[in-house]
């Protein structure tokens, strides 16, 4: 299929078919996504401080809104416990749990090529103006 093939009424490409992973990488890989999803992955169900804690650097607000997202994308259940105190736990699931393949390639590949980088950032940066 060539660009043509996917152009829209007005002759545009559309985005997310030109790319078809588009969507996925935006849902996945916003700031801070990743990270919460790999801490649910490896450490099983949070409660928000202890998510907070293993998060670093991520502030309350920006992490609440990720994580009301990934409840609303379905990759994060929310369970409220009516105690006293209120608890509430985060765990990822299912479908959530279904990226774990992908992250793990993702592993492989930085484990394989991320120094590579590195040394093509060197080149790039130690060669005269372009």
């Amino acid at each position: 299929m060539g660009e043509a093939d996917w152009a829209t009424a007005d002759g545009s490409t559309d985005p997310g078919r030109a790319c078809p992973i588009g969507p996925v990488v935006d849902l996945v890989f916003s700031r801070w996504t990743t990270p919460i999803l790999w801490t649910l992955n490896e450490h099983g169900r949070q409660r928000y401080v202890e998510l907070q804690r293993r998060v670093a650097a991520i502030t309350p607000k920006v992490l609440t809104q990720r994580l009301r997202q990934l409840e609303r994308d379905g990759l994060v259940r929310r369970t409220y416990h009516a105690e006293v105190p209120p608890r509430v736990e985060y765990e990822i699931t299912e479908l959530g749990r279904s990226l774990a393949p992908l992250f793990a390639s993702l592993v492989e590949w930085s484990a394989a090529n991320l120094d590579r980088v590195e040394q093509a950032r060197q080149e790039y940066d130690d060669t005269p103006a372009r």
